[in-house]
């Protein structure tokens, strides 16, 4: 069989993503060679400005800016699957590109750190929260209107660091990264001789981005063999899931850095959808719910329902 490549990030995180996509695929095809190509994107170069203004900084307005490089990589055939955090994935892919599967899905909240034990209701009024994800910071204004929001970019480790070092406060991270770089949500963080303490947000009162906590794979839409492969690691609940979600982004025309929170449930064959969708001047949100058994029509249930 012929050599898979896989394409990647390079920050510790998208290299664990990576890992774990090797692990599934060498136990699927124990005799196909992996190899492993690590990209660097724009979103991991221009560090100098805000994550939801790196795009216009570069010009990009067709393209994720931690997927760009990768997918370049993919329409030249350098590698033949690209691994993504799916939260980073534009709403809508170019004809030529596809999602063609997800691993099992991590946990799906996202996690205030702080110093102090006590979580978002132990914050003293104006305290500086770091997050670079419009999202999270719509629903901390309308959570905490107090609170004093300021960006930080760079990877987990370095924003723990930041943290821990004092320029915030507290931080906001994906639980799902968390955990893959070792740090469980019953523990505490020991880090320039300062204790960090996990609070994971409740995902119903608290809602997470689309795709948030699954590794999505993108291939090139004529590649079958790389589609055969995927298809045997792929996690069909999670998928169904992530369609859902992704198709309600595309019906409101909301990207990355749309203040978007969506959360499904998958039990017994019923998919349950809850929304939430934040102005982008910040203030009261739109919210609605759906549930039904087909990905594609429960997201359009959602959409009509918000209210």
């Amino acid at each position: 069989m012929s050599k898979l490549r896989i394409g990647t990030r390079g920050s510790e995180l998208a290299l664990v993503q990576a890992r774990a996509t090797e692990a599934a695929l060498g136990a699927a095809f124990p005799e196909r060679t992996l190899e492993r190509v690590v990209i660097k994107t724009t979103g991991d170069r221009r560090t100098d400005v805000a994550l939801s203004e790196v795009a216009k900084a570069e010009g990009i307005y067709d393209k994720g800016v931690f997927i760009k490089e990768l997918e370049i990589a993919l329409e030249e055939g350098r590698i033949d699957i690209a691994v993504h955090s799916l939260k980073d994935v534009p709403t809508v892919l170019e004809e030529h590109f596809e999602i063609a599967g997800v691993l099992p899905r991590a946990p799906i909240r996202d996690v205030l750190v702080s110093p102090d034990p006590g979580g978002l209701d132990a914050l003293g009024e104006g305290a500086r929260v770091g997050t670079s994800s419009v999202r999270r910071a719509r629903q901390l204004e309308w959570l905490r209107p107090d609170l004093q929001l300021v960006d930080i970019r760079g990877n987990v480790p370095t924003r723990l660091r930041k943290l821990a070092e004092g320029e915030f406060d507290a931080i906001m991270l994906a639980e799902a990264g968390l955990v893959r770089l070792g740090h469980p949500m019953d523990t505490e963080l020991e880090l320039e001789e300062t204790t960090l303490h996990f609070h994971p947000l409740d995902e119903a009162e608290f809602l997470p981005a689309a795709g948030q906590g699954a590794i999505a794979f993108e291939i090139r839409s004529d590649d079958e063999s790389a589609r055969g492969a995927i298809a045997a690691i792929n996690d069909e609940p999670t998928f169904i899931r992530i369609t859902a979600e992704r198709e309600f982004l595309r019906l409101l025309d909301g990207g990355c850095h749309t203040p978007v929170g969506v959360v499904t449930r998958l039990e017994d064959g019923v998919l349950s959808m809850t929304g939430r969708v934040f102005p982008e001047e910040g203030g009261k949100p739109r919210e609605g719910a759906a549930a039904g058994q087909d990905p594609i029509e429960v997201a359009g249930e959602l959409f009509e329902s918000l209210a």
